[in-house]
């Protein structure tokens, strides 16, 4: 699969993953709506039963014969309403119920002065009715009430209780503890019709946000859950193609390097072998016996490549054993840098030691333990333009021991530091292809440093070269 097909399958399932979240958050915004309307619907039918109520109560007969009295020895009433009222129940007394003409003449003196019957609500009953109402209608949300004068634009009854004066001192106390019920969008009118509205029942829920959302916190707590599941198996799985994309490519380059290692001892064989059956090579002892020389060297080159793979699949089942032994750390790597000076020197390049650990000896295999520290010094040779200055140092600590190698190379980006343990990984050294190799080293490496309990890390800079550091302990639990 090539990059322009990934990233083609990348865009077209992120916009479906937002597709889906964007349906998602619709579908919830649309359920809240719905469910805001049926709310609205329901606190309105609570407020008409309430005002039918209170209604009823104004239609009562004494209600009607105290108001009616106390207007006529106050002087309130008007000719027009007494003349009104008095025809009303001479006209209609024989052919109407009494309860029918006191229905009459309330309805016809809210006409005169409907603030009046605003007025004598009685708190106590409205605080009754709207809990009853409210019950009915299955709303189980607080909320604040009041009864509003439109005459003197502001409250008569909050909460249940009368304000006593419709100053400013009164009304800001009311405005600090209801300040929802002035922008309230429940509000009904208290008396039924078109020619009075001398003020209105308002109710505000203070938590109805909060509630309507809770209402679908639910299903949407599963929908955040699940589209987060979904991005995370949409993200691990783009991990994972990247992961095997760069793998393949890495196999692919292990089978070029192998083929390219084992291609050459092999055509070298083949040519030191054609040439011993030459006539006149085959009765020179001296050359007959160069050319096995070259044949065996070949096929010691091939025998250790093949090696390192083995060793390699070995580590990843687990199968190899190791040898705990006592070991010098200090003088194994003595011997193993007198060896890598040898291919060090002819490139005018030095190993410098400074062994200072007191306490070298620790509990390791020898010959992994050997081969970790050659492929090191190996690397700070190959990897390192000029002359390879390499430096090794060891020191103790505390119950364990540090093993510290620098050169002077080419040094590692951030980027290739992430991966340079991994297995078949080879560091791009741009246009140089004269470094050759499986990319199998550093991996064998920090296998072997994991077995023996152990760390390794690597501090390095572009063009400042590398610092590889291993720390062992002293003492081993294995079971091998």
């Amino acid at each position: 699969m090539n990059k322009r097909t990934l990233w083609a399958i990348m865009i077209v399932m992120a916009l479906a993953l937002m597709g889906v979240a964007i349906i998602q958050f619709l579908w919830i915004k649309w359920s809240v709506s719905l469910d805001e309307k049926n709310f609205n619907t329901r606190v309105f039918l609570a407020l008409n039963e309430v005002r039918d109520r209170l209604t009823e109560d104004n239609q009562s007969k004494d209600l009607v014969k105290e108001y009616y009295k106390q207007k006529k020895q106050n002087s309130l009433i008007g000719n027009d309403e007494l003349n009104l009222t008095q025809n009303i129940i001479s006209s209609k007394e024989k052919s109407w119920s009494r309860q029918r003409i006191e229905f009459e003449i309330r309805s016809n003196m809210m006409l005169f002065d409907p603030e009046g019957f605003l007025e004598n609500i009685d708190n106590i009953k409205l605080d009754k009715y709207l809990k009853t109402a409210i019950q009915n209608q299955n709303i189980n949300l607080d909320y604040e009430y009041g009864i509003f004068s439109n005459k003197n634009d502001a409250f008569l009854i909050v909460n249940g209780n009368y304000v006593p004066d419709f100053g400013d001192v009164a009304q800001s106390s009311v405005i600090e503890t209801g300040k929802g019920l002035y922008n309230t969008e429940y509000k009904l009118s208290i008396f039924n019709g078109e020619e009075v509205d001398p003020g209105s029942i308002r109710i505000y829920f203070p938590d109805k946000n909060s509630w309507l959302w809770r209402s679908v916190m639910p299903v949407m707590s599963l929908s955040i859950l699940f589209t987060g599941l979904i991005l995370f198996c949409f993200i691990y799985t783009i991990m994972v193609i990247f992961r095997q994309k760069k793998i393949s490519e890495m196999k692919t380059d292990f089978i070029n390097n192998m083929t390219h290692e084992f291609k050459t001892p092999i055509a070298t064989i083949n040519l030191a072998s054609d040439s011993i059956g030459n006539p006149t090579i085959i009765n020179n002892q001296e050359k007959v016996k160069k050319f096995v020389g070259i044949i065996k060297e070949e096929n010691r080159r091939m025998l250790s490549q093949v090696e390192k793979v083995l060793q390699m699949a070995r580590l990843e089942k687990e199968e190899i054993k190791l040898k705990i032994s006592k070991i010098d750390v200090n003088e194994l790597i003595e011997n193993a840098v007198e060896n890598a000076r040898l291919s060090v020197i002819p490139k005018s390049g030095d190993i410098t030691l400074a062994l200072d650990a007191k306490n070298p000896e620790i509990e390791a295999d020898q010959t992994h333990l050997a081969n970790i520290i050659r492929n090191l010094l190996d690397n700070a040779e190959k990897y390192t333009d000029g002359a390879p200055h390499i430096r090794v140092e060891t020191r103790d600590s505390a119950d364990k021991v540090e093993i510290k190698i620098k050169d002077s190379g080419i040094g590692i980006s951030k980027e290739n530091q992430k991966h340079i343990f991994d297995k078949f990984y080879r560091v791009h050294t741009g246009n140089r292809h004269d470094v050759k190799g499986f990319g199998l080293g550093l991996s064998y490496v920090k296998s072997i440093v994991d077995i023996l309990g152990g760390k390794i890390s690597v501090n390095s800079e572009l063009g400042n070269g590398s610092t590889f550091t291993i720390t062992l302990p002293r003492k081993q639990n294995l079971k091998k």
